[in-house]
C-alpha cells in the first residue's frame, strides 16, 4: 500500500471527527494547527483500507515543507540551489494483531500499554552517541547552535531530503513492532510541536480518560498551544478497542 502525504491543514486548528474502523477494532482521529507560526509544514495521514480481506490502517505524521514517496524522489524534485527542503516522518501500519512503527527524524510515536507510556520510536538527534559517531565517520560534524545541529545547521540527524547535508543526514528508518492485544490501549503519533512541550507520560495521561480519538487529539493540541509551543502541531490518536470490547462483552454476559 503506497504512502501518500495527508492533506495540508488549513490556517487555524483543523479537526475531523473520530472514525471507527469497519472491523470495530480501533478508532482514530487527528488535530492539526500551525500554532504560533504563520505557515504550516506539518502533514498527516489517516487511512484505512481492506487488503485481501484484512483491515489495514496507515497513520502518519510528517513535519516538513515537502514529502514525497522516497528520499531519492524528494532529492530529484528539489532542484533549486537556493532551497533545501526536508521532512521527518513517523508512521504506523496496523495489520491484524501487528502494529509496525517506522520513524525518521523527531516526530514521535508513543503507546499506552497497561497504563504505561512507552515510546516506540526514537528521536533522531545529532548529539546521540551513535548518531554523532555515524555523522563524524562520514566526514561531518555536530556543533551547538541554540541546540545540537548537524554542520551547525540541522537539528535532526535523519530526514528525507536535506540535499546539502545528505552525506550525513540519512533517511534510514528505525522500525519497531508491537503486538496488539488487550493491554494495548492507544497510540499517539505527533510532530515535535507537541513533544517539545509535553512529555510522553503527560500525553498518555491526557488521552487516557478520553474515549473519543478526535477529542483526545484535540486535547493534546490545545495543551501544547497553551504551553507555548513555537512550532506547528499535529497529533494523531489511534485507540484500540479490544480491551473496551472485551469489557463490554463481559458486562453483557454477566447481565444475562
Amino acid at each position: 500500500m503506497p504512502f501518500r502525504p495527508g492533506a495540508r491543514a488549513h490556517p487555524g486548528a483543523a479537526v475531523i471527527p473520530g472514525r471507527l474502523s469497519e472491523n470495530g477494532k480501533f478508532s482514530y482521529g487527528y488535530a492539526s494547527s500551525p500554532g504560533k507560526r504563520s505557515y504550516m509544514e506539518d502533514f498527516h495521514e489517516t487511512r484505512v483500507d481492506g487488503v485481501d480481506g484484512e483491515t489495514v490502517g496507515l497513520f502518519g505524521v510528517f513535519d516538513a515543507e515537502t514529502y514525497t514517496h522516497t528520499d531519492s524522489e524528494l532529492l530529484k524534485a528539489d532542484t533549486s540551489h537556493h532551497r533545501d527542503a526536508g521532512s521527518t516522518a513517523s508512521t504506523a501500519i496496523l495489520v491484524g494483531d501487528r502494529l509496525v512503527v517506522a520513524n525518521v527524524g523527531d516526530s514521535r510515536a508513543v503507546i499506552c500499554r497497561g497504563g504505561d507510556a512507552i515510546a516506540v520510536s526514537r528521536d533522531h538527534k545529532p548529539d546521540q552517541t551513535d548518531e554523532r559517531q555515524r555523522i563524524e565517520e562520514a566526514g561531518g560534524f555536530v556543533m551547538w547552535a541554540g541546540t545540537w545541529r548537524v554542520g551547525g545547521i540541522l537539528a535532526v540527524s535523519r530526514a528525507f531530503g536535506d540535499k546539502l547535508l545528505k552525506q550525513y543526514v540519512v533517511a534510514d528508518p528505525e522500525i519497531k513492532e508491537e503486538v496488539v492485544d488487550s493491554s494495548l490501549e492507544f497510540l499517539i503519533l505527533a510532530s515535535d510541536g507537541l513533544w517539545d512541550v509535553v512529555t510522553n507520560k503527560e500525553a498518555v495521561a491526557m488521552v487516557k480518560p478520553i474515549l473519543d480519538s478526535e477529542q483526545a487529539a484535540k486535547r493534546l493540541l490545545a495543551e501544547a498551544s497553551q504551553r507555548g509551543s513555537a512550532d506547528n502541531i499535529t497529533c494523531v490518536v489511534v485507540r484500540f478497542l479490544e480491551q473496551h470490547n472485551g469489557l463490554a462483552r463481559a458486562t453483557k454476559e454477566q447481565a444475562s
